[in-house]
């Protein structure tokens, strides 16, 4: 039927199907604004932003998710195993030691699957959840600190878990 105009007409999502709008950043080779079909992933956002550039690691990127409309993909942001005490401004460098037995590697937030997240202390399945949930819709933490905006995360809770988590 050829390109429509539409003056606020209805046909946006009805005959092409539904698109969604995902922001690539970083280490890409056209970062920006990317328009996809609905059900897209985040190797659909990666080709279409124009790939990425060489030599990038993209071992925090799933990219078999699906991606949500509106979400954030950085590429190449926050190295997996890059102990990030580049704190944000206002906190401290992290406490040696911590609650007992947890010189074990600190649970990624952007990997972590909810089963994981369970398994940190005063962290329970809908908690884990309410993680998993944030991370899908703002594309990943970029610090720990973006954990005191998860619903049911107070000062208390991520004063308990920051040291035992990472972006």
């Amino acid at each position: 039927a050829g390109p429509v105009v539409a003056a606020g007409g209805s046909d946006a999502a009805g005959t092409a199907g539904a698109e969604i709008v995902v922001d690539v950043s970083g280490k890409v080779r056209a970062p920006g604004i990317q328009r996809l079909p609905a059900g897209s992933r985040v190797a659909d956002a990666l080709k279409a932003a124009g790939g990425v550039r060489p030599g990038t690691n993209t071992d925090a990127l799933n990219r078999a998710r699906f991606l949500v409309d509106g979400e954030q993909v950085v590429v190449g942001g926050p190295a997996a195993p890059a102990p990030a005490p580049a704190p944000a401004p206002g906190m401290g460098a992290p406490v040696a030691g911590g609650p007992a037995g947890s010189a074990a590697t600190p649970v990624s937030l952007n990997t972590a699957t909810v089963d994981q997240l369970d398994t940190l202390p005063g962290v329970g399945p809908v908690l884990a959840q309410h993680i998993v949930d944030y991370r899908t819709r703002h594309g990943g933490f970029r610090s720990v600190n973006e954990l005191r905006d998860v619903n049911g995360i107070g000062d208390r809770r991520f004063a308990d878990l920051r040291n035992l988590v990472r972006p």
